[in-house]
């Protein structure tokens, strides 16, 4: 079992904050058990280009253990902190996947409120994962786009958000403006340019080394280290959120990690990462739903020595998701089309990729907090670094599972 002291350390002294403060204790947390039958390569989490969780054949696995401690204190600031832990592919891990504290203003008379956070986050892209420790009610696995930003797009920074209540002006809408600014993700677009998209659950821990595939070119490392700072250049975070009350959202954003492409520490790159990014949840009739995420961007890693683009990539993904919930009963259906274009001159580097796939789950309410899910998901791709390891280019591959969730 894998367990970063420093996180452990982080846990306990904003655990300790809150006893001191005499906030309200509230923890949560999620038990996913999985069994699943797959047609597929060996996964992306062995260094692979499986773009499941789990590789070929039939597995059985602990596929998220969270536990999410919130405090809230009487000024309005709080603490948040999720600790995950998996047990997959022969292997095991624990530690955290967030670590903030935030604050929550009280409406001024005109209803603007303002909120704070700080420390380690997701950025706030998603409108899927909205569930206990940033799982879906929807899905068991996320669509490509949530699956990249629960592997390498995570920040530690700050991040402000004013809100204007509509309720103050009798409107039923609330707007949303927000920053972030943010260091500690210098590597983000190393596992999107040399593995490609993936759908999965797996959500990185943030001391987490992630394994990469065995490719060619002499500059690709054996792990990237995704969370790691390396050019101490501060990136940022821009967003805008609608919501209309008991309607549904539209989030757009955009996210620039400013890194400097130039520099490399210990074979870590630094990777100039940035998207624009729109996405909506919107109620279609009682107890029917329509999600939609896009994101568009590039990502670019610089030879220090002359100046030339080592890696080029343009990238985009979507997806539509549609999902009916009766009594205990939810059935979800999600499509997505996924591209990275490769646009550097390097022909020993192949990271070009297209893809469709689709997602189809049933879940089932037992109880209060037991649930059982069936999923089934099929992805059609057409890589063209597979052919280096002696894989096929294009591929067809399926994945069957079925879980039982305790959520608490």
């Amino acid at each position: 079992m894998k367990v970063s002291r420093l996180h452990v350390l982080t846990f306990t002294a904003m655990f300790a904050t809150t006893l001191v403060q005499g906030a309200e204790h509230r923890v949560g947390g999620i038990v996913d058990l999985r069994a699943s039958i797959s047609d597929t390569l060996p996964s992306y989490l062995e260094g692979n280009f499986g773009k499941f969780t789990q590789g070929d054949g039939s597995n059985v696995a602990l596929s998220q253990t969270a536990l999410v401690y919130n405090g809230t204190f009487d000024s309005g600031f709080g603490v948040h902190i999720t600790g995950n832990a998996y047990v997959q592919n022969g292997d095991s891990s624990a530690g955290l996947t967030e670590a903030y504290l935030l604050y929550k203003a009280l409406p001024s008379a005109s209803g603007v409120r303002l909120d704070a956070r700080a420390g380690w986050m997701y950025p706030h892209v998603s409108v899927e994962n909205v569930q206990t420790a940033w799982s879906s009610p929807y899905t068991l696995d996320f669509s490509t786009i949530n699956s990249w930003l629960a592997e390498e797009v995570r920040h530690k920074g700050f991040e402000v958000s004013v809100t204007r209540l509509g309720r103050y002006s009798g409107s039923n809408q609330d707007l949303a403006l927000g920053l972030a600014l943010y260091q500690g993700n210098d590597p983000t677009g190393a596992m999107l340019a040399w593995h490609g998209w993936v759908i999965s659950n797996r959500q990185s821990l943030l001391h987490e080394r992630l394994p990469l595939p065995d490719l060619a070119p002499t500059f690709v490392p054996a792990a990237s280290d995704a969370f790691r700072e390396l050019d101490h250049r501060i990136g940022y975070h821009a967003f805008v959120e609608n919501e209309w009350h008991e309607k549904g959202k539209l989030l757009i954003g955009y996210y620039d990690n400013n890194a400097d492409a130039k520099v490399v520490k210990d074979n870590q790159w630094a990777w100039a990462t940035r998207f624009a990014h729109v996405g909506f949840k919107w109620m279609l009739a009682e107890d029917l739903e329509l999600l939609g995420q896009y994101m568009t961007g590039d990502t670019l890693m610089v030879s220090p020595r002359n100046g030339r683009d080592l890696v080029f990539n343009a990238f985009h993904s979507a997806f539509a998701l549609l999902s009916k919930s009766s009594g205990r009963h939810r059935l979800s259906a999600r499509l997505e089309e996924f591209v990275v274009d490769d646009r550097d001159t390097i022909a020993s580097d192949m990271n070009q990729e297209y893809g469709k796939a689709a997602t189809l789950s049933y879940r089932y309410r037992m109880s209060t907090h037991w649930f059982a899910q069936g999923e089934y998901s099929w992805i059609q791709s057409a890589r063209a670094a597979r052919r280096v390891a002696g894989l096929a280019e294009k591929l067809r591959e399926e994945q069957l599972q079925v879980a039982v969730q305790y959520l608490f």
